[in-house]
């Protein structure tokens, strides 16, 4: 699995000019699903979002985590973060899971999450999304299951 996390003031969703998601504080998630990822890569990643440490505390250090700060989240499925564009110039999304594994590993991430007590809004997987994210420092970190970055 792979997760682009950006910490947030706030952040949104819209499918077809409607809001279906709204947090405020916390962070704006979005998440690839690869062919190989299993269960416990979601498991892995959500206890590592979680408790990462990228909240300011009084001293203006990163110290605090999500769970510290009472935070919420914006889980977004996004399966072009498995997009390999080593070759040419059209991306390959060979390495993505397919779609029903991804939904089934991505519903699954999101009750990870929610397992710790965080408030957690969503998309739609599949859908054609309008995400609002304002980012906040900004601070904007890459993760990886397989711990590739």
């Amino acid at each position: 699995m792979r997760a682009v996390i950006q910490r947030v003031k706030e952040g949104a969703v819209e499918i077809a000019n409607k809001e279906v998601g709204r947090i405020g504080m916390g962070l704006v998630i979005l998440l690839g699903v690869g062919q190989d990822d299993q269960e416990k890569d979601a498991e892995r990643l959500a206890e590592k979002i979680v408790n990462l440490r990228i909240f300011e505390d009084q001293q203006q250090k990163m110290n605090l985590s999500l769970l510290d700060i009472k935070g919420e989240v914006l889980i977004i499925s996004q399966f072009t973060l498995y997009g390999d564009c080593k070759k040419g110039r059209r991306p390959s999304f060979i390495s993505a899971a397919s779609p029903e594994k991804a939904k089934k590993l991505y519903g699954y991430f999101i009750e990870c999450v929610s397992h710790y007590g965080i408030r957690v809004e969503t998309g739609e997987f599949q859908a054609m999304m309008l995400v609002k994210i304002h980012n906040t420092g900004p601070v904007t970190i890459l993760l990886d299951s397989e711990k590739l970055f």
